[in-house]
């Protein structure tokens, strides 16, 4: 076509290439923590504090209940059956108090913190586009693709997301849980308090390792995800094309290579991630061990009391327990930092072409003389390979200007600077006389009119295609605007007129019913500078007459530019400029330029004409053969409808014929049953586990490996329960035996510590590999199967690139957490359940069945809170996927949006679907922390009723203390799955 087009084709590989290199080494760059959140607005200031002030009192109320558990402890180890019922009820009370008071303050963390998030991150996604739509071009050459935008959109926000949001709130409460345990353990015993200090150091290493390990392995695998999701877009986008030259296979290649290295980083999460979680239980469990044994030493020698011990235990543990629960909240921070530094160096990007810049001149009204004086120009992704070198040319107002030449001439380039999506590197653009650059750039665009070879539309509606030429268009002008562009025609006879929808890029319409649209969308705006980049070149011959009547409508009055292939296009131009390597060789009307036969223009016009004869000797030699093929491939689209989703079809008549006929195929009852079905999986929004599971079935030695791992990592829970309760009658024994027993107990917690060090990791090793091989190939499955629809399958809106870019992404995600994640948790689930019941049953049975009334309560409100988080981010997702559409369409039209001046417009569609979006976020944030809340409470008033008819057993002689804490604390280590854990567990059953 031209320099701009052999130069983007010729350089596609080379371009991707560097463009990766580029987001390696912004990968490398990070966010102070602070920085995350330097686009709050006031209301998130306040949504902040509240949070922080409440997440900060929710983490004190944890060494706040080891005090009370103490005061349980001290009760009934110093009573008697008369009077252990009223020592144990004072404490029972403030389980109630403290369990009321976590509830309140655990919903305004969660709530707040997970409202202010969404507001945030929907702001930094709006900002983000905004700066990528003022970029000027050479942006978009040599730094970033559209599939790296896009998938930064919905990849990096989600990760900023996470390390603004809830998270924050939990790691503040944890922040608080660490200085509230201490404080309370040294005003109960500075003595074992020191002692247990000694497990902080490691713990803190162990973190700070996995965090950094954690942050280069997720750099590495965003990358990979933003490649591979370059690919997607650039594929579907180009679904048309790349089906037409069989390309499936080498798009399908590639993006299989791509999601093969972030299988590699998952699998190293996984490890990473299971070493940090079993170094950090090792050094748990081992410190236990070291407080039991001192602690017996202390009873004997200081006088501390068992409740003391405990206490001062628990309250350390606690504080440092809330170091290795950090972990996962500082892997968050690391991959968000990382992540905000790529989006915010964007959003900060200052361009060289700015159309914001309002500094510039803005004219009461131009004549329309155009001149390039001694340009001296080269691309930016290209600079040693001068386009032009001296260029030269002038257009006088109200004449029209044809530009003519081989490919990779320079023509079209004459176009780009005009409208000044790039400046040349010396000599002067000017409009009237007057230096382009010193012009309001919007001003000037909206003066000029642009249409291109290959028109780009925006997924709506016709009308709305046609006014962004003017946004505030009556129906009148849009109508007249068609007429002129023999657009008026066609459109009245479709069923919905104006507002038919066109499409993913038109894909709706014909070659020429896209022309005629994007010529009424630049006349509309009533330019006196018309430029035309071989608006007809890609259109067969009737379409080609249909536009071309319309362009000699538009041209009369206005300064035109006519970049042209075709020279019979041409002819009646009032001038035409011949160029060659960036130069203008020759120039006149087409009357003058013929009678020259050994000019430039004749040699032209001989060379074109040999080319067609040579092309109609072709089509006579290979006409049968090509009838047979185009037979064939109509069959092959027909049948491979028929085993499709779409009940509609466009198909170009292969027998030299204008225009397309569409099939409708509303009688045919196997369509009509698929589209009842939902067959692109409206109705049906579940797949069965068996299928997931076939899909895992090579890996399955390691899943049932993994499983083994997961299920005694829940059994170590249960059993730390039987040893904390036995070490608590050890407590008030004899002085002989106590020393005895703490010894014992001390060194069976480090066995539990040795045990968890090895299982751990490899939980979280064999899941890693086992989730990671399942995303690999549900990715590389989907976009097998994308790519192999029938073309006609993309003209749905919801299977626009954006969309399946986006459900690529996120579905898959979804998936391999499914596998990884939370079918790890449902074996340790199930696990500690089987466990915990099993000893609580031994311990007292009559006290276990009255406290395993309430679990249940614990479970139905979990469930029934995933069922109504499950439902809004349905909506979420769907509103979200709208709106990346819009990102989308946008980003890859990027030059018809800057012609247009629409990037306000786009701005504004994007907002408003956000802001959707961003309403389901906030009741998100409400009922998770209704549900978080209520949780605490339970646990609290569980911990109560446990204790007070523990208390009436043993009054009644029917238990004795040992056994009431071992029942406490087994049912305990169940209540500890939280609320989502054990819901989660029949979800994954019943709904997976």
């Amino acid at each position: 076509m031209d320099a701009a087009s052999s130069r983007d084709g010729g350089g596609g590989e080379k371009k991707a290439d560097e463009a990766g290199k580029k987001e390696d080494a912004v990968d490398a760059g990070k966010v102070s923590f602070t920085g995350l959140f330097r686009y709050a607005d006031g209301m998130d200031l306040l949504l902040m504090v509240v949070g922080t002030v409440s997440a900060l009192a929710n983490g004190v109320s944890q060494p706040l209940m080891t005090v009370v558990f103490g005061q349980v402890i001290n009760a009934f180890g110093g009573a008697t059956n008369d009077n252990v019922l009223s020592r144990v009820n004072e404490a029972v009370l403030n389980f109630v108090y403290l369990g009321i008071a976590t509830a309140v303050v655990s919903f305004l963390q969660v709530a707040c913190w997970t409202i202010t998030g969404e507001r945030q991150a929907a702001r930094i996604r709006s900002l983000y586009l905004k700066s990528v739509l003022k970029q000027d071009i050479a942006f978009f050459d040599v730094e970033m693709t559209t599939g790296q935008i896009v998938s930064r959109m919905s990849g990096d926000t989600v990760l900023v997301q996470d390390a603004i949001g809830e998270k924050v709130g939990k790691f503040l409460a944890l922040l608080a849980t660490f200085v509230g345990g201490f404080v309370v353990a040294f005003v109960k015993g500075w003595l074992l308090s020191l002692v247990m200090l000694a497990c902080i150091p490691p713990v803190v290493m162990a973190a700070g390792a996995v965090s950094r390990m954690l942050s280069k392995i997720s750099s590495k695998g965003q990358a990979s995800y933003s490649d591979a999701g370059n690919v997607v877009e650039q594929t579907i986008g180009a679904i048309k094309t790349v089906v037409s030259f069989n390309g499936e296979k080498q798009a399908i290649a590639s993006y299989n290579k791509l999601i093969h290295k972030a299988y590699k980083a998952a699998v190293e999460e996984g490890l990473t991630n299971g070493f940090g979680m079993g170094s950090v239980f090792f050094i748990f469990f081992s410190s236990y061990g070291l407080a039991i044994w001192y602690g017996g030493k202390l009873i004997i020698s200081k006088g501390y009391s068992g409740g003391d011990i405990i206490n001062i235990l628990f309250a350390v543990m606690t504080g440092a327990m809330s170091l290795g629960n950090a972990t996962p909240c500082m892997a968050a921070f690391a991959e968000g930092q990382s992540a905000a530094y790529r989006l915010f160096k964007t959003i900060k990007r200052k361009p060289a072409i700015d159309p914001d810049n309002i500094t510039g001149k803005q004219l009461e009204d131009i004549r329309g003389d155009v001149e390039l004086k001694d340009v001296y120009f080269s691309y930016p992704a290209r600079p040693e390979q001068l386009i032009f070198d001296g260029f030269s040319l002038r257009v006088s107002n109200g004449t029209t200007m044809a530009i003519v030449g081989e490919s990779g001439s320079g023509k079209s380039t004459v176009i780009s600077l005009v409208e000044r999506f790039y400046d040349p590197q010396a000599g002067e653009i000017l409009i009237d006389g007057i230096n382009i650059k010193s012009l309001r750039l919007d001003w000037i665009r909206g003066k000029i009119g642009l249409v291109s070879q290959e028109p780009l539309l925006f997924m709506t509606s016709i009308k709305d295609n046609i006014t962004y030429g003017k946004e505030d268009a009556t129906i009148e002008e849009i109508r007249k605007a068609a007429e002129l562009a023999n657009a008026a025609n066609f459109i009245d006879k479709l069923p919905d007129g104006y507002d038919t929808m066109v499409g993913q890029r038109g894909a709706q319409l014909s070659g020429g019913q896209k022309q005629r649209i994007a010529i009424a969308r630049a006349i509309i705006k009533n330019p006196k500078i018309l430029l035309l980049d071989e608006a007809t070149s890609a259109l067969d011959v009737e379409s080609e007459r249909i536009v071309q009547e319309a362009l000699n409508r538009i041209v009369m009055d206005r300064t035109t530019l006519v970049v042209a292939h075709r020279l019979t296009t041409v002819r009646n131009a009032d001038c035409i400029s011949v160029v060659q390597q960036g130069k203008i060789v020759e120039q006149g009307p087409h009357d003058e330029l013929v009678k020259n036969p050994d000019g430039a223009y004749s040699q032209l016009i001989r060379l074109q004409e040999s080319r067609e004869e040579e092309e109609q000797k072709l089509d006579h030699t290979v006409s049968d053969s090509r009838s047979k093929s185009r037979s064939l491939s109509l069959m092959r689209s027909i049948s491979r409808g028929s085993a499709g989703n779409s009940s509609r079809h466009s198909l170009t008549l292969p027998f030299g014929l204008p225009g397309s006929v569409e099939l409708l195929e509303g009688n045919d009852p196997n369509v009509m049953e698929q589209t009842d079905q939902g067959g692109d999986g409206e109705v049906q929004k579940k797949a069965p586990i068996g299928r997931l599971a076939s899909l895992n079935k090579p890996e399955v030695p390691i899943l049932l490996l993994g499983s083994l791992a997961a299920g005694v990592h829940g059994v170590l829970f249960p059993m730390f329960g039987v040893m904390i309760s036995s070490a608590i009658k050890t407590f008030f024994e004899p002085a002989d035996k106590l020393k005895k027993d703490s010894s014992f107990w001390g060194l069976m917690c480090v066995v539990l510590g040795i045990i968890s060090i090895v299982s751990i990791p490899v939980e979280y090793f064999m899941f890693g590999i086992a989730g990671g091989k399942l995303i690999e190939r549900v990715r590389a499955l989907s976009f097998r199967s994308i790519v192999h629809q029938e073309v006609a399958w993309f003209d749905d809106p919801k299977n626009s690139s954006g969309g399946l870019g986006a459900r690529l992404s996120i579905d898959a995600l979804n998936v391999r957490r499914l596998v990884g994640d939370n079918l790890a948790l449902g074996v340790q689930v199930t696990s500690t359940l089987i466990t915990g019941f099993v000893i609580a049953m031994i311990a007292d049975w009559k006290l276990s069945l009255i406290i395993l009334c309430v679990i249940p309560l614990v479970g139905l409100q979990g469930y029934a809170q995933i069922k109504f988080l499950k439902g809004f981010s349905e909506d979420a997702k769907m509103l979200y996927e709208d709106a990346s559409q819009v990102a989308t369409d946008a980003v890859s039209s990027i030059r018809t949006v800057a012609s247009f001046c629409s990037e306000k417009r786009v701005m504004a569609i994007y907002d408003k679907k956000c802001e959707a979006s961003k309403n389901q976020g906030a009741r998100t944030g409400i009922v998770g922390g209704l549900g978080f809340g209520f949780s605490f409470l339970m646990l609290y008033l569980t911990y109560g009723l446990c204790f007070y008819v523990g208390a009436q057993f043993v009054r009644h002689n029917k238990s004795n203390f040992g056994d009431v804490f071992k029942v406490s604390k087994c049912n305990t280590s169940i209540m500890n799955l939280s609320p989502f854990r054990v819901p989660l567990l029949f979800s994954l059953l019943i709904h997976p």
